[in-house]
């Protein structure tokens, strides 16, 4: 249950201690400039291949795209990783620590999906808080104690509060419709181009060459920041719930060294993005092209967090 007596961790001005809150809102800006930045350079690539015609059909294209993944991407992904829905009598454990957490931050009860796969790792999906579900495999069950595992569910339900997985989704879209369309100029360069007088007046051979090459690296850097961005406030908000940032970042620390002893045998790479830890991470990638923050980046802010809390008493979930 959740200690009702406790004071939560409010300043005088509305954020929490020492300024986490603000925090959180520079995320969020960060994000909203970030997907500013991916829709103004989708425009620019539909403008550059075929002009004002091109820019509108870039838009559509993006629009239908995002309609469709957005009803339809949470049953996609879990059947990608046969995860299989967890019943009313089945890990009675998991089922009350999201109970908790939900009624405590007045969300509706997801549903639970277990995936059987020894990789330790967490996602969460859904359109939104009233169609989602949270999924766990197998390993991060065996791995984890309660409030650690009350930490990485905590993270994933900040997910779903925060839209997270729209906000996926739609920038995921626009990248994919950007490299789609950097295809296409690829073939009007080799065949002479399109858009007429348009694509003249646009930059021509030299146009269609940013669109081909660079546009598709912007779009994945841009795609990567906004991930890494709604990561680290999903983990303030998560620490902030479950009232326990330490075992949050001891849950990452085990997860990222459980990942690369047990790696999953099939990841699919377009939802690296959504598990609490890279299922990748056993590799080495470049920091721009990362769908999540440093590991170690993320633990500091949660130490940071820890520390602001530091005399005053923080609901916490009681087992």
């Amino acid at each position: 249950m959740i200690n009702e007596n406790a004071k939560h961790p409010q300043s005088a001005q509305g954020g929490l201690v020492g300024g986490t809150s603000e925090v959180t809102n520079m995320n969020t800006f960060k994000t909203f400039l970030l997907m500013l930045l991916m829709t103004l350079l989708l425009i620019a690539i539909g403008n550059l291949i075929g002009g004002r015609q091109g820019m509108i059909t870039a838009l559509i294209f993006a629009c239908v795209m995002n309609f469709f993944s957005y009803w339809f991407s949470d049953k996609i992904v879990l059947m990608m990783y046969g995860a299989k829905e967890v019943k009313d009598n089945e890990l009675p454990n998991v089922r009350s620590i999201v109970s908790k957490l939900t009624q405590a931050d007045g969300l509706p009860m997801p549903r639970i999906y277990l995936i059987d796969t020894q990789m330790p790792n967490a996602f969460a999906t859904g359109r939104n808080p009233k169609h989602a579900a949270v999924a766990v495999t197998t390993g991060i069950l065996n791995l984890l104690d309660d409030n650690e595992l009350s930490g990485v569910i905590a993270h994933e339900l900040s997910h779903v509060k925060n839209r997270d997985i729209l906000i996926g989704t739609i920038a995921a879209t626009a990248a994919g419709a950007i490299f789609m369309l950097a295809r296409m100029a690829q073939f009007a360069a080799m065949f002479g181009g399109v858009g007429g007088r348009d694509n003249n007046r646009n930059g021509g051979g030299l146009g269609m060459l940013f669109v081909a090459i660079v546009a598709p690296i912007a779009a994945m850097i841009i795609q990567m920041a906004i991930s890494r961005q709604r990561e680290y406030q999903a983990d303030a908000s998560g620490a902030k719930l479950s009232g326990n940032p330490l075992a949050l970042a001891s849950a990452l620390r085990k997860l990222s060294a459980g990942v690369k002893q047990n790696p999953m045998r099939d990841p699919h790479p377009t939802t690296a993005h959504m598990f609490i830890v890279n299922p990748f991470s056993g590799k080495s990638l470049m920091t721009l092209f990362s769908t999540h923050p440093p590991l170690e980046e993320r633990i500091k802010r949660l130490e940071a967090m820890s520390s602001e809390m530091k005399g005053y008493k923080i609901p916490k979930i009681v087992y």
